[in-house]
């Protein structure tokens, strides 16, 4: 990983994920708000990438400075066009409640077998996914009972991805990646990933730091590299929202 201050490219589009990454030790603070305001005012869209439901997602398009907005772990993404909110799922209303019926018995499962684990407090407003609390609203579990809930998971054929905060699980073929790609045809087809710029903070990111030239991370990444077989291209000097604040600034002086 190189340091910030070799990342020369102009790019377009930044794509970030939120907890970890826009947060400091839990809120996100002003300075993160701030930046992306700043981002905004100089001509560089931002799209937040997140594992978070829907329902935070529909406030985020709505009232951040930002392009749009893919959510749980790219099972969506919102925007905005001309004052209106507008929606594109990757999955259909039958395959939503198929899924639904399944994560509830794999939910069932997880908290027999880890019952210090807990149901994320903002499951009530996911669509596609179920999250897994492990650190954020209960004392942290032991790294042994995050890869047990993460292989109740797989067993039943669901895609699970371990954040810094939960364990998220899925049925559907998809990821932030491939949203990410059909943002990009969809709502910008003049740019390529050559235009854009990633940062994340975490395992679940890996995809991300592996596809984009421009991919970085803040410096809480350094805990999570002995997992990832992909590193980020740059890391920036400070841990969480001070280290994506230290790339805003950067992209802005290039």
């Amino acid at each position: 990983m190189k340091p910030l201050q070799e990342f020369k490219g102009k790019i377009q589009i930044l794509f970030t994920d939120i907890d970890g990454t826009l947060t400091q030790e839990g809120p996100i603070p002003s300075t993160s708000y701030q930046a992306l305001w700043e981002l905004q005012q100089g001509g560089i869209e931002v799209v937040p990438l997140t594992g978070r439901p829907a329902g935070w997602c529909d406030l985020i398009a709505r009232f951040w400075p930002v392009k749009g907005v893919i959510g749980e772990n790219g099972a969506f993404y919102f925007m905005l066009k001309e004052g209106k909110t507008h929606r594109h799922y990757s999955f259909t209303p039958a395959e939503q409640k198929q899924s639904r019926a399944r994560l509830q018995e794999i939910e069932r499962e997880i908290l027999a077998a880890v019952p210090q684990a807990a149901v994320s407090p903002d499951q009530f407003s996911r669509l596609m996914d179920l999250a897994i609390d492990f650190c954020e609203d209960i004392p942290a579990l032991p790294m042994d009972d995050v890869l047990k809930i993460k292989s109740i998971f797989e067993k039943h054929g669901a895609t699970a991805k371990v954040s810094n905060i939960h364990i998220n699980g899925w049925f559907g073929q998809y990821d932030k990646l491939s949203m990410c790609k059909e943002f990009l045809a969809r709502e910008c087809p003049h740019l390529e990933f050559k235009d854009c710029a990633f940062i994340g903070d975490s395992p679940n990111d890996e995809p991300m730091f592996a596809a984009f030239e421009n991919s970085v991370a803040v410096a809480n990444i350094h805990q999570f590299t002995d997992q990832l077989q992909h590193l980020p291209r740059y890391v920036t000097p400070s841990q969480e929202a001070q280290g994506f604040v230290e790339l805003a600034r950067h992209l802005l002086e290039l």
